[in-house]
């Protein structure tokens, strides 16, 4: 409702080792390929579970990389209106931690890529950090991003989701100090998440200037790959985050709102969902595709 976090913090496609995990092979197949990573993000529960897992394997058929599904909370401090009004229906739908990790055993052996799960200190410390990890991980998720995890707690619960197979995804904001940073850079696995705007989740006209500069100052740091996210509303925004140098684009408030405006119209969310990830797919590849319906 306020700020984005300065600092915080999927089925596999094969089992982590002790030296890799499913995000750090995927963004290392990405990086030999030349290609920048598409992470759509979406609401667990929005309209429905049933739909969401549609929505999760039509976005793996529309050139997904990666997806961030979202556990909803009924205090999101990170997410714009959208975001909020995604996560108010999933909760009043009956969607729990419970039923999305569910919901994801479910696509094993159908869902190819890896998928972080996106939530919020207090579910996580309700249900206790060793026991979130071990049963995120043993439904299929690859990672985990907890935008209002401080740094210091981020610390502490890093190895435990290590010891899992996860990675823990830490963020950066364009008003972290720069050697917090640093901090937050090298402590992030699997990547790092650069916040693209000053305030919460939402669809912009355009992308903050000083978040290009950004994008190198982490890279020079190490080899850890940096996905740009909040605020990316289109194919265009999605390429300029590619000119960046950037390695992965997430794209969530536009995706949240054209499935929406697919169930309020009666139409196919799923459908919605993977027209506009082969959009995004083509602004990031430099190809052309036709505008979803």
């Amino acid at each position: 409702m306020t700020a984005a976090p300065t600092d915080s913090a999927g089925p596999t496609t094969a089992p982590a080792t002790a030296n890799t995990t499913a995000i750090q092979r995927r963004f290392a197949d990405l990086a030999a390929q030349d290609r920048c990573a598409l992470m759509p993000f979406l609401m667990a529960g929005d309209p429905s579970l049933e739909i969401t897992a549609e929505a999760l394997l039509a976005l793996q058929r529309g050139g997904a990389d990666l997806i961030e599904l979202g556990i909803p909370y009924s205090d999101p401090l990170a997410d714009g209106p959208v975001i909020q009004a995604a996560a108010a229906r999933a909760l009043a739908a009956g969607t729990t931690p419970t039923r999305v990790l569910a919901l994801l055993a479910s696509l094993r052996g159908q869902l190819q890529i890896p998928v972080v799960l996106f939530t919020y200190s207090n579910p996580l410390l309700n249900r206790g950090m060793e026991r979130f990890c071990q049963e995120a991980a043993a439904a299929g998720a690859a990672g985990l991003v907890v935008p209002d995890l401080p740094l210091e707690e981020a610390e502490t619960l890093s190895p435990l989701a290590a010891a899992h197979g996860l990675d823990l995804v830490l963020l950066v904001a364009p008003t972290t100090p720069a050697e917090r940073m640093a901090r937050i850079h090298a402590s992030s696995r699997g990547f790092t998440y650069l916040v693209s705007v000053t305030g919460v989740t939402g669809i912009r006209t355009s992308l903050e200037a000083r978040v290009e500069p950004l994008v190198g100052q982490l890279k020079a740091q190490g080899e850890l790959p940096v996905a740009v996210g909040f605020g990316i509303s289109g194919p265009d925004q999605a390429a300029e985050v590619r000119r960046w140098g950037a390695d992965g684009a997430i794209v969530g408030s536009a995706l949240v709102r054209r499935m929406a405006d697919a169930a309020v119209a009666g139409s196919s969310v799923a459908v919605a969902a993977e027209g506009f990830c082969r959009e995004l797919r083509a602004g990031l590849d430099g190809t052309n595709a036709p505008p979803s319906a």
